[in-house]
């Protein structure tokens, strides 16, 4: 059983998540479907509610029916028309610039399966509004990578930083520390980190 493999792991890697996987259970992460969906939706709610991001992207799914979004419908609309949707200037460059990637194949979201978390990296992060934090929460909810820390992540830091009873925010330093002895359960160890949050 999987929980049980986490759970001996980190009993003598580290026994905080240890106590937190007895706490909540099964690592039972969502998965999201759809590798160009995941990416709009990610540019999209950037810096917005997420009630917000939801409307824009029904609006963003309903001009582009039937079906789902997918780069070719989404190269087919200009800056002004995303805007009309709700959409910002500078994130309807994004948008673009995603599609244009995927259409050209400079990103390749098929073969990214046989990518190592590098290359996916390197790959997302020539598009324009997808930096590492961005390409590093695709590798864990739409390819299930098992090892990612995204130190960067502002919850993981909150989290790292109640749990290990630190008196300010994780240095990287601290971060690569704490988390090194998780491998290569890294991304686990998250979920379990963004989970304590939860209370």
């Amino acid at each position: 059983m999987l929980m049980d493999s986490h759970l001996k792991h980190f009993r003598k890697a580290d026994p905080v998540i240890a106590d937190l996987i007895k706490r909540f259970g099964p690592y039972e992460p969502k998965q999201r479907r759809g590798r160009f969906q995941v990416l709009t939706s990610s540019i999209i709610s950037q810096q917005i509610s997420t009630s917000a991001a939801r409307s824009i992207r029904k609006r963003l799914v309903d001009r582009l029916k039937p079906g789902v979004i997918t780069a070719p419908k989404l190269a087919a609309l200009s800056v002004d028309e995303l805007r009309e949707l709700g959409i910002s200037r500078q994130k309807g460059e994004y948008l673009l610039d995603l599609a244009e990637h995927v259409n050209d194949g400079r990103v390749s979201l098929r073969r990214m399966s046989n990518m190592d978390d590098d290359q996916v990296i390197e790959q997302l992060t020539q598009v324009r509004g997808i930096g590492v934090w961005t390409a590093q929460m695709f590798l864990m909810s739409s390819l299930d990578r098992r090892d990612v820390f995204p130190f960067d992540d502002l919850g993981i830091r909150n989290a790292i930083k109640s749990l290990y009873d630190l008196d300010d925010m994780p240095t990287k330093a601290q971060g690569k520390e704490i988390s090194d002895p998780w491998r290569p359960y890294r991304t686990v160890a998250c979920w379990y980190c963004w989970r304590s949050l939860d209370g």
